[in-house]
């Protein structure tokens, strides 16, 4: 009984074997005994306090996979064992993909905790932050699992300085073939920290004008005021005019109106003066100007200027229907009359036209007698 490790199997003494068992064996115990413990540990920490390290180590730690941690074991396994060369490179291989592997998995998803957890706390307040994280949360993935295979195959002997020289000749090809996509997912970038207008904001682009009610990775949406989606590219957003009302701190408003020619001076004169008492009777309008500002083809036209102490629209549009309604009733209280497009032609000549009629006779009746 005492000669049965020394048996051979596959080369190798079964004893040794039994050692390459007992590391596979070791590794996936000591693992499946200390993930539950650790876990709860740093589960009853971070119920303790109030920073999210405790909390990122923990969500990183959930991310263990007993599979690859046992694929690990694989390489002090195969220390103890004379197997041929290839095999011995394959199985150190396939564990040093297993180590990276799980090394990747921690930490994609200790940043993923972080940035899911900023992403709803901004949800709150900066909404349009909340979409650069997305964006950001991409490209840290990227950067990470990029990282991973270099260092991987790094490990595994390839030359990755002519691994790098060769993507680098097709990531401009790729590029070239995905620049609007990529331009877009820059634009992003650029609206979420330039931040030219967020979500909520109301936003004028060349002849549309909308809310902003979602800023995406390659497209914006902006909800119409008609009701209707529009859908904009981020790139034609940052190349395009935009004009933002949400920071409009007063509004400016110019209108114009016009009374007939027959108007005298003297009442002219006193229009503007009209016009500013019902500017300044409104309570959120501060008079500028009015003036008298020229001769029109049918009417003696004024010009006003006044400012909204606030952006609300609504407010505006009574305000301004306010004062429309007190020019129409200061202008029929004194016979001003509002001008309306009128011509009229005047003909003067020195001597009337001499003329006659003179009747024609009916030669068309006249041969229809005549006729056989």
């Amino acid at each position: 009984m005492s000669a049965w490790p020394s048996l051979s199997l596959l080369g190798n003494p079964l004893q040794n074997w039994l050692m390459a068992l007992g590391w596979l064996l070791l590794v996936v115990a000591l693992v499946a005994i200390l993930q539950p413990i650790l876990i709860s540990w740093l589960g009853a920490l971070s119920a303790r306090t109030t920073n999210r390290w405790d909390d990122a180590l923990l969500s990183a730690m959930q991310g263990t996979r007993l599979l690859l941690v046992g694929l690990v074991g694989l390489y002090p396994a195969v220390q103890n064992l004379s197997l041929p060369g290839l095999t011995t490179r394959w199985l150190i291989g396939l564990a040093a993909a297993a180590l990276f592997l799980q090394v990747g998995l921690w930490a994609s998803r200790f940043l993923d905790f972080w940035i899911r957890t900023s992403r709803e706390r901004a949800i709150a307040h900066d909404p349009e932050t909340a979409t650069g994280l997305a964006a950001m949360s991409f490209i840290a993935r990227l950067v990470l699992w990029s990282l991973v295979f270099l260092l991987l195959l790094d490990n595994l002997g390839f030359n990755v300085t002519t691994l790098l020289a060769g993507l680098g000749v097709g990531g401009i090809a790729v590029g070239l073939a995905l620049q609007n996509i990529l331009g877009d997912l820059f634009s992003s970038l650029s609206i979420v920290l330039d931040k030219p207008f967020q979500i909520g904001h109301f936003v004028v682009v060349d002849t549309f004008s909308g809310t902003v009610e979602n800023i995406g990775l390659k497209t914006t949406r902006i909800r119409s005021i008609s009701g209707e989606i529009v859908v904009f590219s981020n790139t034609d957003l940052t190349k395009a005019r935009l004009r933002n009302y949400k920071f409009m701190q007063e509004r400016r408003i110019v209108f114009a109106f016009g009374v007939t020619y027959d108007t005298p001076p003297d009442t002219l004169e006193q229009i503007p003066v009209w016009v500013q008492s019902l500017i300044d009777a409104q309570p959120g309008a501060r008079f500028d100007r009015a003036h008298f500002k020229d001769f029109g083809d049918s009417s003696l036209n004024f010009e006003v200027v006044y400012w909204m102490k606030s952006a609300d629209f609504t407010a505006y549009m009574n305000t301004q229907q306010a004062i429309n309604l007190g020019l129409m009733r200061v202008f029929a209280q004194y016979d001003v009359g509002f001008a309306f497009p009128t011509r009229t032609v005047q003909l003067q000549v020195e001597q009337a036209l001499p003329f006659a009629l003179q009747r024609r006779p009916a030669q068309g009746l006249q041969g229809l007698e005549s006729a056989p």
